[in-house]
């Protein structure tokens, strides 16, 4: 395995405390150098990228949120999600893995600006921990997971379950999960409350397999996690009515700043395939693959849904951090632009994901069957975008909009994935959890 190194241009962590970067794309250019090397060849070889998520702990990516007064970056979502969409661009798998991490570290920010102080937790972020997502089952109700807390006599919990789709946590040294919690003298199939567990995986009853069999973003390590018996201390449990209130937009703006960077890394690959293409047709418009007329058209349509992609998600960006930059306004205000910032992502969505599908297949009809050489990868640019655009149905989130559009219906806040049991569970108005797969 290859060990990942940065030059020693780049500025290390140390010198940055106290203050944030004033151009961040810059300041991580070297490492997001480093984290390309070897790219193509671990997508190749279905290699996870074990050393470039090391690098990208040791470069402290996972603590750009965490306050520059507790020894992070300071940055906000906006400037976040451009180092997202230049990472997937290099490696789409790597924002993904990150995707469960970020959205611990936004709910931990949200309650140290309200409530409580996260001293410990962003201590945690600085040193290079991460945290992986662990909330979706396979078998389960909707809402009512399968996975259980139960409490010890001293005050502590014991978890035991089985999750599916956990990425990031093989990388991870937390895991956020998604638990039903048991309360003493009701059964174990009590439907409410739901939990959040903050678990580390260094516990021996924490197992994580790579077992994630979908034919893209194969490196996001989006597998198992078992948990037998393993301990977790009381103040670790979270009411899940506590969540940060945005995360259903942040999760969806996670994927599209993914989408976005795996567009631009197809922009990347065709520019440079057509303009070192030699082989041409005999009805071609020019004697240069790279002067004719149709080619140059077809990649231009590829650079605007390039174009187009970036803009919306970083709109999007923008109403997710008016929601997260205002964590003392009023309810009603802290209930509007969460409201702003679901219909923005959910509008994203829609065109974002048909734009960079679209991108994604059509810049094989600029290099013709050649092209589509395993050893080349141009495949994977499609593969991921259509796994990534597959986690959160836009065809549903087009009748979000529409719906709001038209009734002034409001989004759904939270939702989950699973069985239908009964018809009421339709009707059920209670806030749900995302699927942070």
């Amino acid at each position: 395995m290859t060990t990942l190194r940065v030059r020693p241009t780049r500025r290390r962590n140390d010198d940055l405390v106290g203050r944030p970067t004033t151009d961040l794309l810059s300041e991580w250019a070297p490492v997001l150098e480093a984290v390309a090397d070897g790219a193509l060849e671990r997508e190749l070889d279905g290699e996870l990228p074990v050393e470039a998520v090391r690098l990208l702990k040791a470069e402290g990516f996972g603590a750009l949120r965490v306050p520059v007064s507790f020894g992070g970056g300071g940055h906000d979502l906006v400037d976040l999600t451009r180092l997202w969409i230049e990472l997937a661009a290099v490696d789409a798998n790597l924002p993904q893995a990150f995707r469960g991490h970020f959205a611990l570290v936004e709910d931990r920010l949200w309650h140290h600006a309200r409530s409580s102080d996260q001293r410990v937790w962003f201590d945690r972020f600085v040193a290079g921990e991460t945290a992986g997502n662990a909330w979706s089952e396979v078998g389960s109700d909707i809402d009512l997971p399968r996975t259980v807390l139960r409490p010890r006599a001293d005050g502590s919990y014991r978890l035991d379950g089985t999750k599916y789709y956990t990425t990031g946590t093989i990388f991870a040294e937390w895991a956020d999960v998604h638990a039903r919690l048991a309360r003493p003298g009701h059964p174990d199939e009590v439907e409410e409350p739901t939990a959040i567990a903050l678990v580390d995986t260094r516990d021996p009853g924490v197992g994580v397999v790579d077992d994630w069999n979908g034919f893209g973003q194969k490196g996001t390590g989006s597998g198992t996690t078992t948990f037998d018996n393993v301990g977790v201390p009381a103040e670790h449990v979270l009411p899940f009515e506590d969540r940060f209130p945005y995360q259903t937009a942040f999760y969806q703006l996670n994927l599209l700043a993914t989408l976005t960077g795996i567009a631009r890394a197809a922009l990347r690959d065709v520019v440079d395939a057509v303009q070192r293409r030699t082989r041409n047709f005999s009805h071609a418009n020019a004697p240069r693959v790279r002067d004719d007329a149709q080619v140059l058209a077809l990649v231009g349509q590829v650079a605007a849904a390039v174009y187009a992609a970036d803009a919306a998600t970083l709109r999007v960006a923008a109403s997710v951090q008016a929601v997260a930059g205002a964590p003392l306004a009023s309810a009603e205000k802290i209930a509007a632009l969460v409201e702003a910032s679901e219909i923005e992502s959910s509008t994203a969505q829609v065109v974002v994901s048909e734009l960079v599908l679209r991108a994604t297949s059509d810049i094989f009809d600029a290099l013709g069957a050649s092209a589509t050489a395993r050893p080349l990868a141009l495949d994977r640019h499609w593969r991921n975008a259509r796994t990534v655009a597959s986690h959160n149905p836009r065809i549903l989130k087009a009748r979000v909009v529409g719906a709001h559009a038209v009734n002034g219906t409001p989004p759904p806040y939270a939702w989950s994935i699973g069985a239908t049991r009964r018809r009421q569970d339709w009707d059920d108005a209670r806030p749900r959890p995302v699927d942070a797969g």
